[in-house]
Formats: structure tokens, C-alpha cells, sequence
């Protein structure tokens, strides 16, 4: 094993695509597929499964793909140290659901690890998506809610995928509104009360069961029901059309400004948000650092 094998794996990863990593390591798929095959062949495990729809981590790929970036992100701090390479590009991948504190998170983040370099992503998406990216290592951290209604179908996919839940915080469901809409004034609003307004939602895709919502209380009919796919045109319809959806009640005005608020929800209900990665798996650096930036951002 090699470290140059390592870093096919990990960019493989990262590239989804044998071909992709092929073009970026400039070296033929033939030469990349060898190496390994070559590889798996000497770990006796399978890294990557093949089919007609591509390449995807396999349940030990994942846990060696932790291993092998801890791997390559040490032998790099010894060439930089020693050999005064020039340090390679960072990669780091989330998948969320849309809520502004992982937004925050993520910008404090690369503010304090961003070199001249890096590879970075930020994927606001849908439910069952955040976990599928997190099973093939697309995304390294996915976050998403539990609650009394959806934890036993999302917990069944989790254990599946070999994925574990932590928890970052708890919360009481409250109403994201607009300042303008005559609920704004009230301390706490009524489920009876919001029928008169549009309620708003995120589509799920071809996924979309009740369990998968990003809202609670999914199974309740509405009057006047609007979905959305971006957290951007969800907000511009709380204001535009005095509509409402259903969170955490945790609001960044640095994002979102001061147009939108929270109002609790007269509901017993708890909200656990947390987040989702590797069974066995340990965290990169900049994996480690999210979720410190994570907790920051909630905290203010």
C-alpha cells in the first residue's frame, strides 16, 4: 500500500467518478482502476462497488477512506514541514437541511481553515439525499432533525447505511414569519390559527414521505400550501405572502436579516437536531472544526 494509492482513493471519492479522478490525477482510467484493484486485492476488502450507475464507497471503503485521509493529511504536514511542499487543497463536503446556523458554521470555517487552496462544499438538500451522500461519502457531516414521528424510519436508514445520529440541540417548534404578518405581535400562536395563512414547505423529490419532511406536524392538511426548494424563495414568500413554515426557531438576522422571526408554536413537540457520519469512522480535521463551528453558532 502506498500513499499514492491512498490519494487515488480519496480523490475517487471525492470525484464520484473513476473517469473524473482520472482526468484530475492526469493519469488514464485503465492506470487508476489497476491501481486499485491492485489495492483491494492486497486489503482483501472491496473500496468502491461497480455498477452500470457508476462507483459508490463500499460499508469497509467508507471506514478506509477515513482512515486513509487522516493518513494523507499527516504525510502532507511532514512535507510541508520538511520539504516545504506546497500543502495540497483542502476537501470537506456537508450536506443540511436548510438551516442558517450550518450556513453560519460553514463560513466561520473557512474564514479560519481556508488556505489559497481548497475544495469546499455546502449542500442544502433534501432529507434522503443528506443521508445517501453521507453513506457514499459524498458529504463527510449531514444534519437533519428527529422527532418523536420520524426518528424510527430515519433511525432504520441511519443504522442501514452504518451512520450514527449526535445530537447539537433541542428546541420547541416555533413559526418562521414575516414582521409584517398580524401573528407577529402575538407571544404564541395556535395551529387553529395559521390556517388562514399559505404554509410553506421544501420538497422532498421522489422521497417524499412524511417522515422525510423538514417539517414537523407533515401529516396535517392545509388550506393554502406552497413548496419550495431554496431556503432564499421560501423566506421571500413569508414576506411577500404573509405566509409561515414550521422550525426550530433558531434565526440568523447576519443571514436571513430582520424581516423573518420566530414565533413558538402552541404544540407539545421536541425537535432534536444533530448530526449524521460513519459508524467507525473518525473526522478529518476540518470535519472536526464544523462541528466546533457548529456549536458556536448555535450558542450565539
Amino acid at each position: 500500500m502506498t500513499l499514492q494509492q491512498l490519494k487515488y482513493v480519496i480523490e475517487i471519492a471525492n470525484r464520484g467518478s473513476m473517469n473524473e479522478a482520472a482526468k484530475r490525477l492526469f493519469i488514464s482510467q485503465p492506470s487508476l482502476s489497476n491501481a486499485i484493484k491492485d489495492l483491494e486485492e492486497e486489503l482483501q476488502i472491496t473500496i468502491f462497488e461497480r455498477s452500470n450507475k457508476g462507483i459508490v464507497l463500499s460499508k469497509d471503503g467508507a471506514e478506509f477512506l477515513a482512515y486513509a485521509r487522516q493518513v494523507i493529511e499527516q504525510a502532507e504536514l511532514l512535507e510541508g514541514r520538511y520539504l516545504n511542499a506546497k500543502p495540497s487543497p483542502q476537501h470537506f463536503s456537508v450536506s443540511t437541511q436548510h438551516y442558517a446556523f450550518a450556513v453560519n458554521a460553514f463560513v466561520n470555517l473557512v474564514r479560519e481553515y481556508g488556505q489559497d487552496e481548497y475544495e469546499l462544499a455546502l449542500r442544502e438538500t433534501k432529507t434522503h439525499e443528506i443521508i445517501q451522500d453521507v453513506k457514499s461519502q459524498r458529504s463527510e457531516i449531514g444534519i437533519l432533525y428527529l422527532n418523536e414521528f420520524n426518528s424510527k424510519v430515519i433511525n432504520r436508514l441511519l443504522k442501514d447505511a452504518n451512520l450514527k445520529f449526535t445530537s447539537l440541540f433541542t428546541a420547541k417548534p416555533h413559526i418562521f414569519i414575516s414582521i409584517h404578518n398580524p401573528l407577529a405581535k402575538q407571544s404564541i400562536v395556535t395551529v387553529e390559527q395559521l390556517q388562514h395563512y399559505p404554509y410553506l414547505s421544501f420538497e422532498q423529490g421522489e422521497f417524499n414521505s412524511f417522515h422525510f419532511s423538514e417539517e414537523i406536524l407533515s401529516t396535517l392538511s392545509h388550506p393554502k400550501s406552497i413548496r419550495v426548494n431554496d431556503r432564499a424563495t421560501l423566506f421571500n414568500l413569508l414576506i411577500g405572502l404573509n405566509g409561515y413554515t414550521i422550525s426550530t426557531g433558531v434565526l440568523s438576522a447576519d443571514l436571513n436579516g430582520n424581516e423573518i422571526i420566530p414565533v413558538p408554536l402552541d404544540i407539545e413537540e421536541t425537535i432534536h437536531v444533530g448530526w449524521i457520519s460513519h459508524q467507525n469512522a473518525a473526522l478529518s480535521k476540518l470535519a472536526s472544526a464544523y462541528i466546533e463551528a457548529l456549536h458556536a453558532a448555535i450558542a450565539e
